[in-house]
């Protein structure tokens, strides 16, 4: 008898659990087709597919929301049935509805991308993973406040265009690094941040968008590049990931470095703050009184080595190097270096 109830359990708990038709699973598939998260993820995968010249298709779109071909199928056709996407023989296109639902997503990603890299200490390799799962959680009126927080930012961190509230969005223009001319000044307009291995490479040799660069050595196995401080040695797969076009003439501005080259116990005069920083961080940079005349004063880096401490004008500031790249500035020489912990604010 006891054996008989124990054939009882199993086959319930098989009737419940059982991965493809288990009354669990099933549950948990339906609520997952309904679920804002899925939907938006697939006009995501869509768009990007559109945008670069080929359409998505529901093996796609498994692959790109990583479940079952069925499951995505099933998706495509609840989408459909909502006016989002067509189907065709060529594969699947957004509707104007999924259209501007889709420039909305982007829209939201790329706002958070841009507050989690300039005003969080969150790490540059970890903003793209927390930015897609905060894209689903917030309405289109707090994505306006965030954007009109941060000042109206033009692009996300990785120079992707950022849409505007009514879905304009200006194309990047540019082309591969690996492409380039050696020997020809170009200017970073875009670091691809997948897969995050090559991302990773590239924010270690400090490459961002924005910056200068110089082809100086180019084979089949590395590439050599020169920025304002330093030599980069890249490999021509991580390379590819880097979209440059053709630096525009500098425009005379007092001679200087940048804060992020000096170390802990170093002086320096503030020279400028960078052209290129705009927005809600360069206001915060006035406020803090860094300003061209003032001077500056390396205190101590964190155990990690981001961020570091600085003194202006008496008060005790803390700054992540892509922001203190922004700040040019001129040695003055002297000091003595401090050591210890400092926490990002």
């Amino acid at each position: 008898m006891f054996e008989g109830g124990l054939w009882v359990l199993l086959l319930f708990a098989l009737l419940l659990l059982a991965p493809q038709w288990g009354l669990v699973p099933r549950w948990r598939q339906q609520r997952w087709l309904r679920s804002r998260d899925a939907i938006e993820d697939a006009l995501m995968h869509i768009h990007q597919r559109e945008h670069s010249g080929q359409l998505a298709s529901v093996e796609s779109l498994a692959g790109a929301l990583n479940v079952p071909a069925r499951l995505a199928l099933a998706l495509v056709q609840r989408m459909e049935g909502q006016g989002l996407l067509r189907t065709s023989a060529g594969g699947l296109t957004l509707t104007p509805e999924g259209h501007r639902l889709a420039i909305q997503v982007v829209r939201a990603h790329r706002l958070f991308e841009r507050y989690l890299a300039y005003e969080t200490s969150v790490p540059p390799q970890e903003v793209h993973e927390l930015a897609h799962r905060l894209e689903h959680s917030v309405t289109p009126q707090q994505i306006e406040q965030l954007d009109a927080y941060m000042g109206h930012p033009l692009a996300d961190p990785h120079g992707d265009p950022i849409p505007s509230a009514t879905g304009e969005m200006p194309e990047m223009e540019g082309q591969s690094l690996v492409d380039f001319p050696i020997g020809k000044p170009a200017q970073i307009v875009h670091v691809e941040d997948e897969p995050p291995q090559v991302y990773a490479q590239i924010v270690a040799e400090g490459l961002r968008p924005g910056m200068v660069v110089t082809v100086v050595e180019r084979s089949p196995t590395r590439m050599v590049l020169e920025s304002d401080t330093e030599e980069h040695v890249l490999a021509p797969v991580v390379a590819a990931n880097i979209t440059v076009r053709e630096a525009m003439p500098r425009v005379a501005a007092p001679s200087g470095e940048r804060l992020g080259s000096l170390e802990p116990g170093e002086k320096a005069t503030v020279v400028r703050v960078d052209d290129a920083c705009q927005g809600l961080t360069r206001r915060r940079f006035l406020d803090l009184g860094i300003t061209p005349g003032v001077e500056i004063e390396v205190v101590m880096r964190s155990p990690f080595g981001d961020p570091v401490a600085y003194r202006v004008r008496d008060s005790l500031i803390a700054l992540r190097r892509e922001q203190a790249d922004w700040i040019w500035v001129r040695r003055n020489g002297g000091g003595q270096a401090m050591h210890g912990e400092v926490k990002s604010a």
